[in-house]
């Protein structure tokens, strides 16, 4: 069991197979087929975190080539870290030039291309994306390209439409407890259904977050017996609902000070903007007192604060910007 703590469930538990891949039943369907004929086109899989797209380009390399040829024909790097000109002029133009193997093994298709996956390739420059389509041109004899990112809108439409494109989309609960029990079972963790339902309340259709909260759970609390509501809010990190009722209050006084002051503690006491932000947005989606012009406006200002915060902008001043914002426009008909 020490053992097993000490390794990460998300990669321990990663699908083996396309097969396994849960409730992305279009995309499998799809890429079964392009494993069965081993024909491959460049792929662009995008859609929200956790929901199987690098685990997906993964099991299918698995299915394609035999774990002794594996590093030689597969490619994989995280673009947010290796994001500029540079690494695709060099690192990456090097790996696709190189010519392919012919040797085989039965049970395996062993296609006569390598592959490269660029994880969170929405993070690249568009410099270093128009790169890597003149490298994609060039070596489309020998390697195939799979671009994984979370919003596909910021990939640019030169390198896009030369991808056959999947969208991934949230998983449903039913296939995350499935998935979710299965862990626990492999674990011997025994919680009862309620602190299973608390995690996938969490996790939002995220299955690498609802892994993660399982595991920071037995980690923290145990494999037995049960768990707090409270508790498992501390774990995930999400923020405490009396941390939003203090900030509405702090908007309902009209005090820029005061909101001012709110902002300040929730990010002394370390809480992400982002998720302080989403759960607002929520509150102002269902909010009976803001006007629909106001939402409007509202939830404009929070989609650009959540671009800024993917860009790398601070948390303090947006969170500052959008609250100034709802201070204008809350209960203002």
């Amino acid at each position: 069991m020490a053992k097993s703590k000490a390794s990460m469930w998300v990669e321990k538990y990663r699908p083996k197979s396309v097969n396994d891949v849960a409730s992305q039943e279009e995309v499998v369907k799809s890429l079964l087929g392009a494993i069965e004929q081993g024909a491959l086109p460049h792929l662009l899989f995008y859609g929200p975190p956790g929901t199987g797209k690098t685990s997906t380009i993964l099991a299918m390399t698995r299915m394609l080539y035999h774990k002794d040829v594996w590093r030689d024909r597969v490619l994989e790097m995280n673009a947010s870290d290796e994001r500029g000109i540079k690494v695709i002029r060099q690192k990456v133009k090097a790996f696709a030039q190189r010519a392919v193997g012919t040797k085989t093994y039965a049970g395996y298709p062993s296609p006569p291309f390598k592959i490269i996956i660029l994880d969170e390739a929405d993070t690249m420059t568009k410099d270093a994306q128009g790169a890597l389509r003149r490298t994609m041109e060039t070596y489309s004899n020998v390697t195939r390209f799979c671009l994984v990112c979370n919003y596909v809108s910021r990939i640019i439409e030169p390198l896009a439409s030369r991808c056959a494109k999947y969208r991934f989309s949230p998983l449903d609960k039913e296939s995350m407890r499935t998935r979710l029990l299965s862990i626990a079972q492999a674990e011997n963790v025994n919680y009862p259904n309620e602190v299973y339902d608390n995690i996938l309340d969490f996790s939002q259709g995220d299955m690498r977050r609802a892994v993660n909260l399982l595991q920071s759970c037995v980690n923290f609390y145990g494999a037995n017996g049960t768990i707090s509501p409270d508790a498992l809010l501390e774990v995930s990190g999400q923020i405490p609902p009396q941390i939003i009722s203090n900030v509405w209050s702090a908007l309902n006084s009209k005090s820029f000070a005061e909101v001012a002051n709110t902002v300040d503690y929730v990010i002394k006491e370390g809480y992400p903007a982002l998720a302080l932000l989403t759960k607002i947005h929520d509150d102002v989606i269902h909010s009976s007192s803001i006007s629909d012009h106001n939402k409007a406006v509202i939830i404009e200002r929070l989609a650009q604060a959540d671009k800024a915060l993917a860009d790398g902008a601070d948390d303090s001043l947006q969170l500052h910007d959008v609250l100034l914002t709802l201070l204008q426009h809350n209960n203002d008909k």
